[in-house]
């Protein structure tokens, strides 16, 4: 069978970028694997870096909003500053990115908010969008800063009547929640799995000394000041006052759909929404999916 030359060419561009890849872990698995022999120092700065560091890709490209609204930088207390982007009026309602992504995903909920009467004001974390850098430089965050960029959006916008976050959005979004930031009602689409079994991918991938591993968690609980643990969505449930609808694909490579199903079977007022064949970001487009997103949101006008 022969093969077109369009085609052809789409998979060698394909092998090439998968060759360079490959080349590229074995480099840093080298990297990592010398430094931790030579200078250990040096093996856990690496590892925090790429810890840290902000995944560059198609999620960007992503523009779902209807148009511009008004846009405002807010400085987060860690440095840096985040970028909101507001439309309508009435309750307010927050749209929070997940790792890697910006404001411009969750711009298919913005029109049908607004038309149901509320202000919709969206969110890009430190690093992330058109934020500036984070505290630990550009092209690196951390969870931290989805919180703040979070909180201090809440300070400057007004009380959240409800919060729309996406992937690891949902652990910030949750956390916050938990610690006290008063919202009415959450949406978790696609929520991410707990850092442990992050950790244990990022292990798997670069295969670090279990010195190096160490102090990497080490380091990462001095810095949020709690348990990596204290994240893992499913242990918050009792702490999450707000009432919750969980929205996760079946077939999601990203973050695996038990997590949304763990989070609805042991937070004591979630719901979940199974979808099929829209993975991780698709979801972020589908109507059904706006449309029970926004449902969710009315349901606090009237409970």
């Amino acid at each position: 069978m022969s093969t077109d030359a369009p085609t052809l060419r789409r998979r060698l561009r394909r092998t090439r970028r998968r060759a360079v890849a490959a080349l590229q872990l074995l480099t840093l698995r080298t990297r990592l694997r010398v430094l931790a022999a030579l200078a250990p120092e040096a093996a856990d700065r690496l590892a925090l870096d790429v810890w840290c560091r902000v995944p560059v890709g198609a999620a960007r490209r992503m523009d779902l909003r209807p148009g511009p609204g008004e846009v405002a930088r807010l400085e987060v207390p860690r440095g840096g500053s985040a970028v909101t982007e507001t439309w309508g009026s009435g309750p307010v309602v927050y749209l929070l990115h997940g790792w890697g992504g910006w404001r411009g995903q969750l711009g298919a909920f913005v029109e049908p908010l607004v038309a149901a009467g509320h202000r919709v004001v969206a969110i890009d974390v430190p690093s992330h969008g058109d934020a500036d850098a984070g505290t630990l430089g550009r092209g690196r965050g951390t969870v931290m800063e989805f919180m703040e960029a979070l909180e201090v959006a809440v300070d400057h916008h007004g009380p959240a009547v409800g919060v729309v976050a996406h992937s690891m959005g949902t652990m910030a979004a949750a956390r916050a929640v938990a610690d006290g930031l008063a919202v009415g009602r959450l949406v978790l689409v696609a929520p991410s799995h707990a850092f442990a079994e992050v950790l244990d991918d990022f292990s798997r991938l670069l295969r670090p000394t279990p010195r190096v591993r160490e102090h990497l968690v080490a380091t990462l609980e001095a810095y949020t000041g709690r348990s990596l643990g204290d994240f893992d969505l499913e242990s918050l449930g009792d702490a999450v006052a707000a009432r919750t609808l969980v929205l996760h694909d079946r077939g999601d490579r990203q973050t695996p759909h038990r997590v949304g199903d763990a989070v609805a079977r042991t937070w004591p007022d979630a719901v979940l929404r199974s979808t099929d064949g829209l993975g991780h970001h698709r979801i972020l487009a589908d109507q059904d999916v706006v449309r029970a997103v926004v449902a969710h949101l009315e349901g606090a006008r009237t409970s």
